[in-house]
């Protein structure tokens, strides 16, 4: 690590500050730019002892950058990862403050819940098969806290992975007859289809960014314990929205989830 743990903390309540405010700033890395992903990731980690400290729960773990082509644009070889409170909910279906938030973004995601504990090092997607209770649909809400959502890696994670919002769908499927790799998203905005894609689009097959977060964790000591609600990144590109914007997202065998931005 490169920083003090005084630097640290400002910095988590720097970026926290932003969100809960709604209001943009300059990447960390422009004053900092020795941090490095252990920073990164202490940034992060004070940023969820704050939000804990008030009283939030953490609602389920979430991985982002989930595409080989972009990973290797961003010259990386692991996904980032962050984590979604339980603040940030909302209903499927429900109405979301635009005002709340900075610019915000959609994208959809399929998601599981576990039903046994997963650590790493070697955790594996077959690992990750046998521990998953269901599958269900998701959408996110990533809303960068920097100023014309211009950043990098290390800023990201450290701005926990641009959490803000998440609606979950109500359908529940088990995994067994579910290809995951195959499953069609469609998303449409205001009934005007935005974004096609596929389940492969993660990583090839969503359960390995799972899989890629219990080794992350595992070489921090700590797993993925049973019951955990997991995103495992966008299966779309994120959509940018705006007030009076209509989504609705259409997951094969999964439902639809919705939401609209007021």
């Amino acid at each position: 690590m490169k920083l003090d743990q005084a630097t640290i903390l400002s910095l988590a309540e720097h970026l926290e500050s932003a969100e809960l405010q709604a209001r943009d700033v300059t990447k960390i890395t422009d004053d900092h730019p020795d941090m490095d992903w252990d920073d990164a990731y202490a940034i992060q980690d004070e940023i969820r002892r704050r939000k804990e400290a008030r009283g939030n729960k953490v609602a389920g773990l979430k991985c982002g950058l989930t595409s080989f082509a972009k990973m290797k644009q961003m010259g990386v070889d692991v996904p980032v990862f962050g984590f979604v409170a339980d603040y940030m909910a909302r209903p499927d279906g429900g109405d979301i403050k635009h005002s709340e938030l900075i610019h915000p973004k959609v994208e959809a995601e399929i998601c599981i819940v576990t039903k046994a504990p997963l650590k790493g090092p070697g955790c594996h997607v077959g690992a990750v098969m046998a521990a998953v209770d269901f599958v269900l649909p998701a959408v996110e809400v990533i809303d960068s806290r920097y100023r014309d959502f211009k950043f990098d890696l290390k800023s990201v994670i450290a701005d926990n992975t641009s959490s803000a919002r998440f609606v979950v769908g109500n359908t529940m499927r088990d995994l067994e007859g579910l290809d995951l790799r195959t499953l069609g998203v469609v998303m449409e905005i205001n009934g005007e289809i935005k974004a096609m894609a596929a389940g492969a689009a993660v990583l090839g097959h969503p359960l390995t960014a799972v899989a890629m977060l219990a080794n992350h964790l595992g070489a921090r000591g700590q797993e993925i314990p049973a019951g955990t609600f997991i995103m495992t990144g966008g299966v779309t590109e994120a959509i940018a929205v705006n007030p009076g914007d209509h989504v609705n997202v259409r997951f094969q065998d999964l439902g639809s989830v919705s939401m609209r931005f007021v």
